[in-house]
C-alpha cells in the first residue's frame, strides 16, 4: 500500500508540472477509485473459488508494470497526457485486483485466537501506508528525483511478490461457494448486510467519507503548496505530505499499544467529524505551519475511523460470505472515491482547490453528523415502541392470528 501511495507522489508531481490541469489531477482520482466501485465485489468474490495468495501476486505485478511504464516515459520525456491517463487507470484496476483480497488473507493465514488482533492492525497498517505513502514518496523524489524514484519504487512490491509463493494457508478457513454470477447476487449481499445495523452504519460512514473528501486531497496537494509558498518539490512540500502520516502513525501506535479508542462505532463517527474539521481548517489555512498541524490532525483522525470502520465489518462479517461483505465495505470505502474526485478535483478547477475542499469537508460533516443521531435515536425509539406494544396491544382487540402468536 505503500509503495502504491509513493507512485501517486512522484506521477501526480510530474503531470502537474507537465500539464498544470486540476482537471486531470482529478480524473487521476477517478481513474484510481472507479474499478473499486464497479469491482470489489467480485474480487472479494474471487477469494471463494482461488488461492487469495495469486489473486494478490498479479495485483503487485500489475502495479510493476505501471511503475515501470511511468519511468520510461519520464526518462525519454515523451509523457503526453493520454499516456497519463491509460496509467492511471491499469493502476487503479491493479488495486482492485489485490485490495479486498489482501483483507480476506489473514482468515487463511492467522490463527482464530488471534484474529480480531490481526484484523485490527491489518486495518491500521493498510491506512498508515495511505498515508505514510505519500511522506515516504515526497522523501524518494526528493532524494532520487523523479526518474530513478519510479524506477526505484518498482522494486518495493518484489518482497511481497516473494513471500506470498511460501506464506502460510489454510484452505479450509472459510467455506467455498458458488461463483458471483451478476448484479442480482450483489443485491442479495448488500440486502443481508443491511440487516446488520454495525455492518451497515459502519459501511455507509466509509463510504460518505470517501464519496466527498476520500485522498481527492492529494493530488491537489501541490496546488495547496504552491499557495502556502513552497514551489519546488524540496524539503517543505515534503513536510505537508509527512504531516498526515505523522497523525497517521500516531494514531497506529495509539491503537495497538495503548489499547485506546476501541473500536466502537460512535467513535468512529466522532472521529470522522473531527477530521471533517481539521480538514476544513488546512483548505482555508494561509499559514504554513497551522497546516501542517491541522494535516497532522486529520491523518490521526482518518487512520483511527477508517482503521476502526473496517475492524468493525471484518469482525462482524458472516462467515459464509465474508468476501463479498469485504467487498462491499472496499467498494464504499474506496470505490465511492471515485466521486470526490470530482468534488475537490473538477470542482476545484472551477471555485480552487481551497474551497472546494472546504465544502466538500463541510457537507461530510453535516452527514456525519446526522449519521451519528439517527443511529442512536433509532434503537432507542425501537426499544420504547417494544416496551410499550404491550400496553397499546391490550387496548383494542387482537386478530385471530394475532392472539394464536402470542
Amino acid at each position: 500500500m505503500m509503495a502504491d501511495n509513493i507512485e501517486h507522489v512522484i506521477s501526480y508531481w510530474v503531470i502537474f508540472n507537465k500539464f498544470h490541469s486540476a482537471a486531470l489531477g482529478g480524473f487521476a482520482v477517478v481513474a484510481h477509485w472507479l474499478p473499486y466501485l464497479l469491482f470489489s465485489i467480485h474480487a472479494g468474490a474471487l477469494t471463494e473459488r482461488f488461492d487469495a495468495r495469486r489473486v494478490i501476486q498479479c495485483g503487485m505485478l500489475m502495479f510493476m508494470g505501471v511503475s515501470i511504464s511511468w519511468g520510461v516515459l519520464f526518462a525519454t520525456n515523451t509523457i503526453q497526457m493520454w499516456h497519463a491517463m491509460v496509467l492511471l487507470v491499469v493502476h487503479g484496476c491493479a488495486g482492485v485486483l489485490w485490495g479486498p483480497v489482501s483483507q480476506i488473507l489473514l482468515y487463511h493465514v492467522v490463527p482464530l485466537d488471534h484474529l480480531p488482533s490481526a484484523v485490527r492492525l491489518n486495518a491500521t497498517a493498510r491506512q498508515l501506508g495511505m498515508l505514510a505513502g505519500p511522506a515516504v514518496g515526497g522523501a524518494i523524489l526528493l532524494l532520487l528525483g523523479p526518474i530513478y524514484g519510479i524506477f526505484f519504487n518498482a522494486l518495493l512490491y518484489i518482497p511481497t511478490i516473494w513471500w506470498l509463493w511460501k506464506a502460510p494457508y489454510n484452505a479450509s478457513a472459510s467455506p467455498r461457494t458458488r461463483a458471483l454470477l451478476g448484479f442480482r447476487d450483489i443485491a442479495v449481499t448488500v440486502k443481508q448486510i443491511a440487516g446488520h445495523r454495525t455492518l451497515a452504519s459502519m459501511i455507509v460512514l466509509a463510504g460518505s467519507a470517501s464519496l466527498f473528501v476520500g485522498n481527492a486531497y492529494q493530488p491537489q496537494m501541490p496546488g495547496f503548496a504552491h499557495a502556502l509558498g513552497q514551489t519546488r518539490a524540496d524539503f517543505f512540500y515534503s513536510m505537508l505530505l509527512g504531516a498526515d502520516a505523522a497523525g497517521a502513525l500516531t494514531a497506529g501506535l495509539i491503537l495497538e499499544s495503548r489499547g485506546l479508542l476501541q473500536p466502537r462505532a460512535r467513535t468512529a463517527f466522532v472521529l470522522a467529524m473531527i477530521w471533517c474539521c481539521a480538514l476544513v481548517g488546512f483548505a482555508m489555512s494561509p499559514f504554513y505551519v497551522l497546516a501542517l498541524v491541522l494535516l497532522f490532525a486529520a491523518g490521526f483522525c482518518e487512520l483511527s475511523f477508517n482503521s476502526m470502520a473496517q475492524t468493525l465489518v471484518q469482525l462482524n462479517a458472516p462467515a459464509d460470505i465474508r468476501g463479498r461483505v469485504i467487498g462491499v465495505f472496499t467498494m464504499a470505502a474506496m470505490g465511492l472515491r471515485t466521486f470526490s474526485g470530482v468534488s475537490v478535483g473538477l470542482m476545484g478547477s472551477l471555485i480552487g482547490i481551497h474551497a472546494s475542499l472546504a465544502v466538500s469537508a463541510g457537507a461530510l460533516l453535516t452527514l456525519s453528523l446526522t449519521l451519528l443521531i439517527v443511529s442512536r435515536v433509532a434503537p432507542r425509539r425501537a426499544a420504547q415502541e417494544m416496551s410499550e406494544w404491550p400496553q397499546r396491544a391490550g387496548k383494542k382487540p387482537l386478530r385471530k392470528d394475532t392472539r394464536e402468536l402470542e
